[in-house]
């Protein structure tokens, strides 16, 4: 109601032109012309009209209520609601009286940029409003009303009647509103469910929509999917001919590694083949796989077509080995069957200047110099800078050597058969005691000669263990055999008493390097030695190599004794039954 009285519903219309007409003419178009009124007819509506929930709020002070026929109590919403919308207060909303208009005074010049444009219609005359999905308006003889929703939400606000339009609103990116007729009522089973309302800005006024971006163009139709295939198409062309490039790669590699076989030694164990005369080379490459002499009868004539040595085979017995190399296994056909080979076995435990002389004669070479140094071995990559020598790597086993070969052919095959039954070994419990690989070398080199059992191995590697945690002198004379090269002659006191860091009596911690090439037991064993807390052993009289073990000084002082007494009684000689 305005500070002149109600005005009527031309009144309304007339001062809607008018803004029209000055809109239009602002804004360069041909002024709108009035519409022809359109009869609404009322729906039926019950005596009792169930009433919508809005939520009271203090009248604006140029509000005043408008006289209506009687009082109607204004209903409030529930009061968890009340205490969550009274922090921004809304709009004075008011609930009028069905028969009755609803007028709106407008203010004076406010300008939104963005807030979309609100008109009340006549009720005689066609409504139009801003389309939106799912917002459904009850006609009503003088006032639409929404239905009431069934459950109110703490943010939403239900929607605002439909007021006069403020004068000079003006929505840059809302486009012109449409005509619209009234909308069905909806059926209270399904009531419709509004969208939520827009937030308030600071003065209560709802915000601006933000305009929402276009879609993004799909693949199909889209310029942006165009230039996303463009960019695409040139990668693909890039990675595919990569892909076939690494594939080819990986082939080619993979056909020389079957091929040569550079892993591939001269095999183990002992293979007697006959090989028929006038075999064929496919033949006798499936001779070979069949008892798994080589890996492939394929590869195996590849091999012997691209070296032309298919010619050379010969016919006979032949003593070969399994999982050996073709270039190994195309030798040994290549050689005259029945042709004498020699073995060499070297004892575990036994010093280079052992095996020297174990060897004699039978092979051409110095084996010391040979055993100084190798290409095929760098003792660095065992922790060992401190190595003048090949010492504890000249692995002990039996090796067989062709006539004519030499010192240096049986060190390579030491040292190779040295790092293929090393890379066996559990380290673990040596890395946790702070010991290296070297170290190891080194225990295991004296297990080897202490030991005469071989059940007695990690015991004897745990009595160094333990001394050694102690900071108790090893004892062992074993290395001092090494420091004097006297291995079979007992020692004597001045040999005792030498000043050698290989001198454990003399000298705590263990020797510089090993006193021999230690066998794989022996390094098993100083890698996981038993766990003991023995200190002490002695040979145990009337047996063969067996030890007494104690862990205190009285324990190995009464094993002592007894060890001479029995020594005594044979007149000297050790107390041993071997």
């Amino acid at each position: 109601m305005s500070r002149g009285g109600p005005r009527t519903a031309e009144d309304r219309e007339r001062a809607r032109l008018e803004r029209e007409a000055r809109r239009a003419e602002r804004d360069g178009r041909p002024a709108p012309t009035a519409p022809p009124p359109t009869e609404v007819r009322p729906p039926d509506v019950d005596p009792e009209p169930e009433l919508p929930v809005f939520v009271k709020a203090e009248p604006l002070p140029s509000e005043q209520e408008y006289p209506g026929p009687g009082p109607e109590p204004a209903l409030l919403q529930p009061e968890a609601e009340r205490e969550v919308l009274e922090v921004e207060p809304e709009p004075a909303l008011e609930l009028r009286d069905p028969d009755a208009e609803v007028y709106a005074e407008p203010e004076p010049e406010v300008y939104a940029e963005a807030e979309p444009e609100l008109e009340l219609r006549d009720p005689d005359a066609e409504v139009y409003a801003e389309p939106e999905p799912e917002v459904f308006a009850e006609a009503e003889p003088e006032l639409e009303l929404l239905e009431p929703e069934p459950e109110v939400y703490a943010e939403a606000e239900p929607e605002p009647e439909l007021l006069e339009p403020e004068p000079e609103v003006y929505a840059e990116a809302e486009p012109e509103p449409e005509f619209l007729e009234p909308e069905p009522t909806p059926t209270p089973e399904s009531p419709p469910r509004p969208r939520p309302p827009r937030p308030l800005s600071a003065n209560g006024r709802q915000r601006p929509r933000r305009p929402q971006p276009p879609p993004y163009p799909s693949a199909a139709t889209g310029r942006g999917g165009g230039r996303s295939k463009q960019r695409g198409a040139p990668r693909a062309r890039v990675i595919v001919p990569l892909a076939l490039i690494a594939l080819l790669v990986v082939g080619v590699g993979w056909l020389l590694a079957s091929l040569f076989q550079p892993f591939k030694g001269e095999g183990e164990g002992a293979v007697r083949v006959t090989v028929p005369r006038g075999a064929s080379v496919s033949e006798i490459g499936e001779l070979l796989e069949g008892r798994e002499v080589v890996a492939s009868s394929f590869f195996f004539r590849a091999r012997a077509s691209l070296s032309g040595r298919g010619g050379d085979f010969k016919a006979g017995d032949f003593q070969l080995q399994e999982g050996m190399s073709y270039g190994a296994a195309m030798d040994a056909l290549s050689a005259s069957p029945g042709e004498k080979t020699m073995n060499v076995t070297i004892p575990e435990g036994r010093s280079r200047r052992e095996v020297k002389q174990l060897l004699g004669n039978q092979l051409k070479g110095d084996y010391t110099k040979a055993t100084a140094r190798s290409r095929l071995l760098d003792p660095r990559d065992y922790r060992a800078e401190s190595a003048q020598n090949l010492e504890g790597f000249l692995f002990p086993a039996t090796y067989e050597l062709k006539p004519g070969q030499t010192v240096r052919d049986l060190v390579r095959q030491q040292l190779t058969a040295f790092e293929r039954e090393f890379e066996s070994v559990d380290m673990g419990f040596a890395r946790r005691k702070k010991l290296t690989p070297y170290n190891v070398l080194v225990i295991a080199s004296m297990v080897d000669r202490e030991a005469q059992v071989a059940s007695e191995r990690p015991v004897i590697a745990s009595v160094i263990y333990n001394r050694l945690r102690r900071g108790i002198p090893l004892g062992i004379d074993a290395t001092i055999r090494f420091a004097t090269n006297n291995w079979t002659e007992p020692l004597k006191e001045s040999e005792l008493a030498i000043d050698s860091p290989y001198n454990t009596r003399k000298y705590d911690g263990l020797p510089p390097g090993p006193i021999g090439s230690p066998g794989l037991a022996a390094i098993k064993a100083a890698a996981q030695p038993a766990r003991t807390k023995f200190l002490f052993y002695v040979v145990k009289p009337n047996t063969c190599g067996e030890h007494e073990f104690s862990a205190t000084e009285t324990e190995f002082q009464r094993d002592v004794d007894r060890y001479n007494s029995e020594r005594e009684r044979r007149g000297g000689k050790s107390p041993t039954n071997c």
